[in-house]
């Protein structure tokens, strides 16, 4: 089974909204969440969710982040769920989406953002990071969550292999029963949620990603030349990219290591709490720090 983006609740706080967001390459649309009103405003925090995943996987984090004055926005890359294919000429190559997430960052008119990109997010928002050369006007930060280096792992890889081969031939809705969690402990509604989030998926999205996550190239060098306080949190165990090579990638970045055991692939969904005041501790720490 495909080791994806998992959910076991769509509760929401009561300030957050979903709205469709414009910007010069398209329309997004985003989980939007304020700051709450007691919290002092620290700053904007922009989300990328990972494969087959969408903004609702960070759903769990949003009131954690809120609580800690961060508005906290989350969206739907080109290809998934809400956002569909955002222009009337998609592309999915990495360098597309990449500026797709800075385009958004341009939209929030906010300032310098902190950017978390989540598994495949993390390839997303990494690439982004190297394509603007790290533009301090643009991001206040960097948080890769449970991704590697490079290509993730041999069984991982031949899973997507699968996919991509099922895709040429069998429709989404044919493909369903290989890529559900067949064992969750999520309530019927988000059951129904996730198979309906997985047809809205555009098939040249998820093969660009999938074919993406396979060849990875490790630009970890480059990004460790970047002047920006980097982060990187790690949920085990995970058999996306092993938890020693994320250590290891967090080493060579000189990059903040979060380890957070029990949290497995999607720390943002099986410790919440934990994943939120971890993130606001590093944010609070960045903007104090100086450039």
């Amino acid at each position: 089974m495909l080791r994806v983006s998992q959910l076991l609740t769509l509760e929401r706080p009561s300030h957050t909204r979903t709205w469709s967001m414009p910007t010069a390459r398209g329309e997004f649309a985003v989980l939007d969440t304020a700051p709450m009103d007691a919290a002092p405003y620290r700053g904007v925090a922009l989300l990328v969710p990972g494969f087959l995943g969408s903004k609702e996987d960070f759903l769990p984090l949003l009131s954690g982040l809120s609580e800690g004055g961060y508005r906290v926005v989350a969206l739907d890359g080109r290809g998934q769920y809400e956002t569909g294919a955002a222009s009337s000429e998609p592309s999915y190559t990495q360098v597309e989406l990449a500026r797709d997430v800075m385009a958004v960052a341009r939209r929030l008119d906010a300032g310098a953002v902190h950017l978390l990109g989540h598994s495949y997010g993390g390839m997303i928002a990494r690439a982004a990071v190297l394509d603007s050369s790290g533009d301090r006007s643009l991001w206040a930060s960097l948080t890769l969550m449970n991704v590697g280096p490079g290509p993730v792992s041999a069984g991982q890889r031949e899973r997507l292999g699968m996919l991509l081969t099922g895709l040429e031939s069998m429709s989404p809705d044919e493909l369903w029963p290989f890529v559900r969690q067949r064992r969750s402990e999520a309530a019927e509604e988000v059951r129904e949620f996730l198979h309906r989030r997985w047809l809205a998926n555009v098939p040249a999205h998820l093969a660009a990603a999938a074919g993406q996550m396979r060849g990875e190239t490790d630009r970890t060098p480059q990004l460790a030349r970047i002047d920006l306080p980097k982060a990187v949190l790690s949920g085990s165990p995970d058999g996306t990219w092993s938890p020693e090579e994320v250590e290891e990638m967090a080493h060579r970045l000189g990059a903040r290591l979060v380890p957070l055991p029990g949290g497995g692939h999607s720390p943002n969904v099986h410790l919440p709490d934990e994943t939120a005041s971890a993130l606001v501790d590093f944010w609070d720490r960045s903007a104090a720090s100086p450039r």
